[in-house]
């Protein structure tokens, strides 16, 4: 689970200036904690479809906003996807 603290730190280490809470860079990185930790609850939990249904629409999420940031800016795309460590779209 995804608690107020944890997700302070995820915004405070991913936010472009001071008072940043929902650029997409911070909005992609507090998905991408969430995706994480979805993920391993279904690794020991492989029949609960419900979570399973929500972490495809996190993942959905996630991808809008990086379409987003990859036409409005490139550059911040990469640097994004080298700092989460995701993979490049194909």
């Amino acid at each position: 689970m995804l608690t107020k603290t944890k997700k302070q730190r995820i915004i405070k280490a991913a936010k472009v200036h001071d008072t940043d809470t929902g650029s997409p860079e911070v909005q992609i990185t507090v998905l991408t904690s969430r995706i994480e930790e979805l993920s391993r609850h279904l690794k020991k939990n492989n029949k609960d479809v419900h979570s399973r249904r929500g972490l495809l629409g996190l993942v959905a999420k996630r991808q809008k906003q990086m379409n987003y940031i990859l036409k409005k800016n490139p550059a911040r795309y990469r640097s994004l996807m080298r700092k989460l460590g995701l993979k490049k779209k194909a």
